[in-house]
């Protein structure tokens, strides 16, 4: 999910976390957990990945989210990034 994560970067899911437009989030999708950004057009989900080598990928509704990523954290404190 470069270049906004890191490989290595520590993140914070929330599994209670506020689902929007935009967020950050980790979702089951044909069996394996993913990580990508949740897209919302004409009331369509779309999960989809910062890195275009990637598909964005369609799901029916939002029971795939299994978590919102609320935080990243990286080496030094000027690293760290909140997203609510």
């Amino acid at each position: 999910m470069a270049p906004e994560f890191l490989e290595g970067q520590i993140i914070i899911i929330e599994p209670e976390g506020v689902i929007c437009n935009g967020c950050y989030v980790l979702a089951i999708h044909a069996g394996e957990y993913i990580f990508r950004q949740l897209v919302i057009e004409n009331q369509r989900y779309f999960l989809k990945p910062l890195n275009d080598k990637y598909p964005t990928l369609e799901i029916a509704d939002l029971s795939a989210i299994k978590g919102v990523i609320i935080q990243r954290a990286g080496k030094r404190r000027h690293e760290h990034k909140h997203y609510l």
